[in-house]
């Protein structure tokens, strides 16, 4: 993320005196001393670059799902309140209402926890190469989609704001974190994402995949943090139209992807505005995720 001085950021949020503030491609981080406030905005990102047209609603959307799964995952977690009479008076203000989630300030470990449950995304095209997924060796013959059983466990290190995140081996992440967290970290990951998956068949859908972010207290009490469960740190499937061999519909911004893709756009100059049928079809994905996993409408 990247520290910004504007008067507006990017015409999303004002810049509140006395609290600096970072934005990353979709969200913006406040920090209030010892707690934070985390802001979804209505942009998308696509192949590391963030799109001139919006998702209305998207940042609420996400926000509402990741409160619905710390709820139900019953975990440790960095939240604290999403309500805006909990928050300190300068942000008591329309524009983050719906959006926002006051949380606890961490120290956060510098690696993506990945779980992967079906050969999916990069996931297929390194198997398809190396036999492997992130140095963990599958069985040969498998289809693209498959479901890996059980789940991998494949990190990748934080990259900075316009770079791709890079995949590591177990191995490595040991030597970055050490060896005692790097397996709280993944043994927590994949017992969440277990009974994610397991849940999500529940309401029709299949999590392929998901990505967990975790840091420590000051209490040195490992928590998790940022978004949580949610289509854009996710893969959705809808199970009714599940078929393994072939790319699957995703409840994410895969209409906006392959819509580029058709494009003549090169992905290395800035990118066209979506038309507005890929926009209300993405909107649509993203409130049927969160109506079928959450039971809830958008608030």
């Amino acid at each position: 993320m990247r520290q910004l001085n504007e008067v507006f950021l990017m015409n999303d949020l004002p810049v509140i005196p006395g609290f600096p503030v970072h934005q990353g491609k979709v969200r913006y981080v406040y920090d209030l001393g010892e707690r934070l406030l985390l802001v979804a905005s209505d942009r998308i990102s696509a192949f590391d670059w963030i799109l001139p047209t919006r998702i209305p609603d998207k940042g609420k959307i996400l926000t509402q799902m990741s409160l619905f799964w710390f709820r139900w995952l019953g975990v440790g977690n960095h939240l604290i309140s999403s309500d805006l009479a909990d928050f300190p008076q300068p942000f008591q203000r329309e524009e983050f209402a719906g959006r926002s989630m006051l949380v606890q300030k961490t120290t956060v470990f510098p690696v993506e926890c990945v779980i992967r449950g079906y050969l999916a995304g990069s996931g297929w095209v390194d198997y398809q190469k190396t036999g492997a997924v992130c140095g963990v060796q599958l069985p040969a013959g498998l289809p693209e989609s498959a479901m890996l059983e059980p789940a991998i466990f494949t990190p990748a290190t934080k990259a900075a704001m316009g770079s791709h995140d890079e995949n590591i081996s177990f191995a490595t992440m040991q030597n970055l974190i050490g060896e005692h967290d790097a397996t709280i970290l993944r043994d927590r990951s994949l017992d969440i994402y277990e009974r994610a998956r397991a849940y999500a068949r529940t309401k029709g859908l299949i999590l392929a995949d998901t990505k967990f972010e975790w840091g420590r207290t000051a209490n040195n009490e490992i928590i998790l943090i940022d978004e949580v469960l949610t289509p854009d740190s996710s893969r959705f499937w809808p199970m009714d139209d599940y078929q393994p061999g072939r790319s699957q519909v995703s409840f994410d911004k895969q209409f906006v992807r392959d819509w580029l893709l058709r494009t003549t756009w090169d992905r290395n100059s800035p990118p066209p505005e979506l038309p507005a049928d890929i926009v209300a079809q993405s909107r649509e994905k993203y409130l049927e995720a969160l109506e079928r996993l959450s039971g809830q409408r958008l608030v």
